[in-house]
């Protein structure tokens, strides 16, 4: 009897409750498959962001080995995209003339927090091919040629800048407007079509930071770095799933000799 009695305060279970220093642990089925499947679901965000930071940390590293390697020679014009995805922001360097009759635009850009555009215009190559080049951002009342007639250079220029693979629309990317030469993101054989651009490469150059005549389009709008807060999201999950398991414990844990 002495020893039912040790067990007892001790915090043996009687009718599967627990207890401790006069508390009782009482589990209840639904609170308890409540709990497990969500402090499940919440270590699985976690560790998916995890996965995701890993992946983030090897892509910025990627394009900043990429960004700040020596000028490589650029990839072939008809490139598949495997072969530009080895060459995506490595630096080149081409020379040619601007078709700036046919340039076009990227809406909907910012720089500063003042929105604006993208002025993407051709370079034709010494064999004829034309590479799209993004010369880079400007306000929205400088979309109009006139105000930077100074940038408009005329015959064969030397520039360096950054190779980058055709753009994909996402989900949430609006529908280009050839009709109104309004694009949302790159799209090579719509552009090409639109333009008369023949043959056009299968990748585009976005310009580097040397500054144009008059100070607009401004080059160097490359984004190398990337927003990285996997980090505070997988913190958030497994916080959130420690809070979940906490809240679940004090709800199953009452006083010795309270009703249930």
């Amino acid at each position: 009897m002495a020893d039912k009695d040790r067990t007892d305060q001790d915090g043996t279970d009687q009718g599967g409750a627990g207890r401790l220093r006069g508390y009782v642990f009482r589990p209840a089925p639904g609170p308890t498959l409540f709990m497990v499947l969500g402090v499940a679901f919440m270590l699985f965000l976690g560790s998916w962001q995890v996965q995701r930071l890993l992946w983030k940390e090897d892509l910025i590293s990627t394009r900043q080995s990429r960004f700040t390697a020596p000028v490589v020679a650029p990839p072939p014009a008809n490139a598949d995209a495997a072969a530009i995805g080895e060459f995506e922001f490595h630096r080149v360097r081409l020379e040619g003339v601007f078709l700036h009759g046919r340039e076009m635009y990227l809406g909907a850009r910012s720089l500063m927090g003042h929105v604006g555009y993208h002025v993407l215009t051709p370079l034709q190559r010494a064999d004829n091919s034309l590479v799209l080049v993004d010369r880079g951002w400007v306000p929205l009342d400088y979309k109009d040629p006139a105000p930077r007639a100074a940038a408009q250079v005329q015959g064969p220029v030397l520039l360096e800048g950054v190779i980058r693979a055709p753009g994909r629309k996402s989900r949430f990317t609006p529908d280009n407007v050839p009709q109104d030469n309004f694009w949302f993101y790159v799209d090579l054989p719509a552009m090409a079509s639109y333009a008369g651009l023949d043959p056009l490469v299968s990748w585009y150059v976005e310009a580097g930071a040397a500054p144009n005549p008059g100070g607009f389009p401004m080059g160097g709008q490359s984004k190398v770095d990337l927003p990285n807060d996997h980090l505070q999201y997988a913190i958030t999950w497994y916080s959130l799933a420690l809070v979940l398991l906490v809240i679940y414990l004090i709800y199953s844990t009452t006083r010795e000799g309270e009703n249930v």
